[in-house]
């Protein structure tokens, strides 16, 4: 393992099974996905069977509020110690070149570790690494707990980098043939293909870490963005899995005076992408809402007042189209209600997104415990479905320009949580590589 402070990165060990697991079963995608859709994940049970498996060290969300949550989390956190005893996982020290194929698109990442040290997923923060929304305080217990104890990390965190020049990823993929294939096989249900390089020649390692060391620059960072030296440099934006790096940092900013400064807890295994791939798309985030204990359209004219108005018996693909328009001085967002479409426009808004309009509304509106449960969900056709649901309601929203995330977070801070998603839910990221992080007696 080889620490560079200077970008706040590892080039770690990591685990990856045997050649004679089935990766096909071992990989299963990301816990925060089909969270309304436990049917999803009856379906990875039948696949994985008595097969060794991701599924078995993580604990999917859709059961995170369940009364069996405290007895999986033990479960998983014994099985990732009887893995290690079986003997079923290889080690490879380097980073690893990740290339995912599904739903017609390819995109390239690098697996490396990012130092917690250097991360700061408060709003406004000014560190090398950062997150791009909302740190939901309330959302990190269970995930401490689910983590504290655990012997393994299995991350299915994706953090970008701004990289117009393509100068990190890029010249790897296009050296692949030189690299060491680790893994090359179809994820299950739909989600695509992964392949898997090694990276452990020292001349192509140093070319990674000169190439983000000039990302990093400082004059660099100041005049790419047109900024002072008061905002720090960002060179690690978070993409997905937001919470489960704070969780990492929580519990590390509580053991570190205890295990020291060199102990593996002080880093976290990412993949890192760029937001210039091609084959990265930034999808919206929906809402849908539960079990309504008031009509929903008279609590937002109770909250918008004069500045709400509505675009009523639209059609499913009407809705859609003018969301994604967004062509007005208004904020537009679909709502889905009772077998209905319509766009709802809000005039002089409060923030700058309309998710962040939105999601001031539904905060208050659940606080007062107008609904029993809030679900981000990915897709138009789901968010339709359960939105129309006896009970339910959804919001459909347009998705965020990916060209405008990293200098909204320099100079606004955090977005308003569950701004985007990085892909619909079967393009996610896998639990594929792991990482000991616990120190092994």
């Amino acid at each position: 393992m080889k620490n560079i402070n200077s970008i706040g990165i590892q080039i770690p060990e990591i685990v990856l099974p045997k050649s004679e697991i089935d990766l096909s079963k071992w990989a299963v995608i990301a816990c925060d996905q089909f969270t309304s859709q436990p049917e999803y994940w009856d379906t990875v049970k039948q696949i994985v069977g008595n097969s060794p498996s991701t599924l078995n060290v993580i604990l999917p969300e859709v059961y995170l509020e369940t009364h069996t949550d405290d007895t999986i989390i033990r479960q998983t956190q014994n099985t990732m110690r009887q893995y290690l005893k079986m003997g079923i996982f290889s080690f490879f020290e380097g980073f690893i070149l990740v290339e995912r194929s599904v739903a017609g698109k390819t995109r390239q990442g690098l697996m490396l570790a990012l130092d917690l040290e250097q991360y700061d997923f408060n709003r406004g923060s000014k560190t090398l690494i950062r997150a791009t929304e909302g740190t939901i305080i309330e959302r990190l217990p269970p995930r401490i707990r689910i983590r504290k104890g655990a012997a393994l990390e299995f991350p299915h965190i994706l953090v970008l980098i701004d990289d117009p020049d393509k100068t990190v990823i890029e010249p790897l993929f296009n050296k692949r043939d030189l690299l060491k294939s680790l893994y090359d096989f179809e994820l299950m249900q739909g989600s695509g293909h992964i392949r898997g390089f090694g990276v452990n020649l020292p001349d192509l390692q140093n070319q990674v870490i000169h190439a983000l060391e000039n990302l990093a620059d400082p004059k660099s960072f100041r005049d790419r963005y047109g900024v002072n030296e008061d905002t720090g440099v960002l060179l690690f934006a978070m993409g997905d899995g937001n919470h489960s790096l704070a969780t990492a940092k929580a519990i590390w900013d509580d053991i570190k005076d205890e295990v020291g400064m060199d102990d593996p807890a002080r880093y976290a295994l990412v993949e890192i992408e760029n937001v210039h791939s091609e084959g990265l798309e930034f999808e919206p985030i929906h809402r849908v809402v539960f079990d309504l204990k008031e009509n929903p359209i008279e609590a937002m004219k109770a909250h918008w007042k004069n500045n709400i108005s509505f675009q009523e018996n639209l059609s499913q693909a009407e809705m859609v189209t003018e969301v994604d328009s967004q062509n007005s001085n208004e904020q537009k967002f679909g709502f889905i209600y009772n077998g209905t479409f319509s766009v709802i426009k809000i005039g002089n808004p409060d923030t700058n997104l309309p998710v962040g309009t939105l999601q001031n509304f539904l905060d208050k509106w659940l606080k007062d415990n107008k609904a029993s449960k809030i679900d981000y969900v990915h897709g138009e056709e789901i968010t339709c479905e359960l939105g129309n649901q006896v009970g339910n309601c959804g919001f459909y929203l347009p998705v965020m320009s990916k060209d405008d995330l990293f200098k909204t977070v320099i100079l606004d801070g955090a977005l308003p949580r569950k701004t985007f998603s990085m892909g619909e839910a079967i393009e996610k990221r896998f639990y594929l590589e792991g990482r000991i992080i616990e120190k092994i007696n």
